[in-house]
């Protein structure tokens, strides 16, 4: 009988965020350090998650306990945000995230302001539209995080013409400590693995990146901007004062 069961994916998950906390513990406060910065000088945080990496961004974007100056950047944003929209058959083609002029599409909907600081999760690292946009942040000299699989990232090429991947690029790389192709259970019956573990990582990284930025803010003596659960009495009024600070420049 297979080896596969409920019980065994939360094994692999356990050891996923143990080897985190071993390893990126010192990356992910580096990082924060960038993202504090940025925001105690009124800049902004901008997340790119393509594919399903936009998990990443929606875990620190317009969250209950979240910071408020972070903006989402999606590949949806190409569909419901553009001045000329693709279409949702278009936005579903792979074509889409490995063209690098996806970026500067996106560029043309996003206010990225000198002072603010951009993440970037992609767990293969080398699609063009990320590698696009990472590129253009260097040219910008806006601060840039990269959250990936370097076990993944360093077997695959470059789908960019510079034949550069993301942790070849970033000022930080936050390594998810995911293996190559995400899935982490092996099965006989199958010639490929199951049950991919990058999600899992990536929540537990984002939410480190906030409880640290939160840390340094406060260290500062200043009080984060944080948004309360929608489900909260008082929480409207709270976060729409909190909104109108960032208005015109973060996407919630």
């Amino acid at each position: 009988m297979e080896k596969i069961s409920a019980e065994l994916f939360f094994q692999e998950g356990k050891q996923i965020i143990d080897r985190l906390e071993k390893e990126q513990l010192g990356n992910i406060k580096k990082a924060a350090q960038l993202m504090a910065k940025s925001i105690l000088n009124n800049g902004v945080v901008h997340i790119f998650g393509p594919g399903h990496s936009k998990s990443f961004a929606m875990e620190l974007v317009h969250r209950a306990g979240g910071l408020a100056p972070c903006s989402g950047i999606a590949l949806d944003d190409l569909v419901t945000k553009a001045e000329n929209p693709i279409t949702f058959e278009e936005l579903r083609q792979p074509e889409t995230e490995r063209d690098p002029q996806t970026a500067h599409e996106l560029l043309k909907i996003h206010d990225i302001q000198p002072g603010d600081a951009m993440i970037i999760c992609s767990n293969s690292g080398r699609n063009g539209s990320a590698v696009e946009l990472a590129l253009e942040m260097k040219k910008r000299g806006i601060p840039l995080i990269g959250v990936t699989s370097l076990a993944h990232s360093k077997k695959t090429e470059a789908r960019h013409p510079s034949g550069k991947r993301i942790f070849e690029i970033a000022d930080i790389v936050i390594d998810n400590c995911g293996p190559y192709g995400d899935a982490a259970i092996s099965l006989e019956a199958l010639d490929t693995k199951v049950c991919s573990v990058s999600s899992v990582s990536n929540m537990f990284i984002a939410q480190a990146l906030t409880a640290e930025t939160i840390k340094l803010i406060l260290n500062e003596g200043e009080i984060p901007p944080v948004f309360i659960s929608l489900n909260v009495d008082g929480a409207d009024e709270h976060n729409e004062k909190i909104k109108t600070r960032y208005e015109g420049r973060v996407h919630w």
